[in-house]
């Protein structure tokens, strides 16, 4: 057992392996900022599934740069555009998308495995794509990650409203004339590319735990997409930056710390989110009317002393904060 705790957390030389390895701590502060934002919409969007489908061409491009030499970063960037590009086109419906999402997956691991098997350097580079690698963050690989995660923050800042849009209330905002598919393709863009910074760090396996995890958890807590984003972006910095200060002094891939972390963080998010739904058991949730009640809305309400009750299709709604319920 103590064996097993000397592997797992080994603090010697604590301060000289941090100064040595600082940019993996930079690259995950900012991976975890960044995850954490795209995270956001990949829940609103159901694209869970999505992610994983494009991190098996993530592998397999970083594999394909090993083999061939052109480098992991590229190859992963590669791989990643390629298979965001294809869900995007070809899988705009959710059905649809979940079959591509099925073909692209073994292929990609497929060709991974191939091109690892083929590749004759170090264990290590092959295991790193897999399951994460805080020593493989040189000053190239953070200055390429400083670009691409500004690309990609930038590209959501620029698509933000209509975006979150499309994601709550697809049909309503493709009736305005939103362009949903033209929204759906340069997410999917911009999703490939966080992935492919993501597997750098985490591992193509264990990219779910920093793309779905943070944003699942803070659903948990508050149904405010502005809300949910900015607690997505705190879990996925906490996941990642402290599972690799865990991960600095130990011979253990990162990928455990980080996934551990944003589990337990999952946890207790859902603890907390069922605690307080049980403050409201006298209360249910109206489907469909959850917008809030204001004066002069068209609607008629009754006056109680301490609050005001809302008359919509024949049901009472309370104004509960942020939500509607009916009573």
């Amino acid at each position: 057992m103590s064996t097993w705790l000397s592997q797992l957390f080994n603090f010697a030389d604590y301060g000289q392996l941090f100064t040595l390895l600082i940019n993996s701590v930079i690259a995950g502060a900012i991976l975890g900022i960044l995850g954490g934002l795209v995270a956001s919409f990949v829940m609103q969007r159901d694209l869970a599934f999505a992610v994983h489908g494009i991190s098996e061409l993530s592998f397999a491009g970083g594999a394909a740069g090993l083999l061939f030499g052109i480098g992991v970063v590229p190859g992963a960037l590669g791989g990643s555009l390629l298979a965001a590009a294809i869900i995007g086109i070809f899988g705009a419906q959710a059905r649809r998308r979940n079959s591509v999402i099925g073909v692209i997956m073994p292929f990609g691991l497929g060709l991974g495995i191939l091109f690892l098997s083929l590749y004759p350097g170090r264990t290590a580079n092959k295991f790193g794509l897999l399951t994460g690698q805080i020593v493989a963050v040189d000053d190239p690989k953070l200055g390429a990650l400083m670009v691409i995660s500004l690309i990609v923050a930038i590209g959501l800042l620029a698509i933000w409203r209509p975006l979150t849009f499309a994601s709550l209330d697809p049909d309503v905002a493709e009736a305005r004339g939103v362009p949903a598919r033209f929204l759906s393709l340069a997410f999917m863009i911009l999703l490939g590319l966080t992935v492919a910074v993501s597997v750098q760090i985490v591992g193509s396996l264990l990219v779910l735990a920093i793309l779905v995890t943070p944003a699942a958890a803070a659903m948990r807590l508050t149904h405010s997409p502005t809300r949910v984003a900015l607690l997505s972006m705190g879990f996925a910095f906490v996941s990642l930056v402290g599972g690799i200060l865990l991960a600095l002094g130990s011979s253990i891939p990162i990928s455990p710390y980080v996934t551990t972390i944003s589990f337990l963080i999952y946890l207790i998010a859902s603890g907390v989110g069922a605690l307080r739904a049980t403050s409201h058991t006298r209360f249910k949730v109206h489907p469909g009317h959850g917008e809030p009640h204001y004066e002069g809305d068209g609607h008629d309400s009754v006056t109680h002393e301490d609050h005001v009750d809302h008359l919509h299709d024949g049901h009472k709604h309370l104004q509960h904060g942020e939500h509607v319920h009916e009573h």
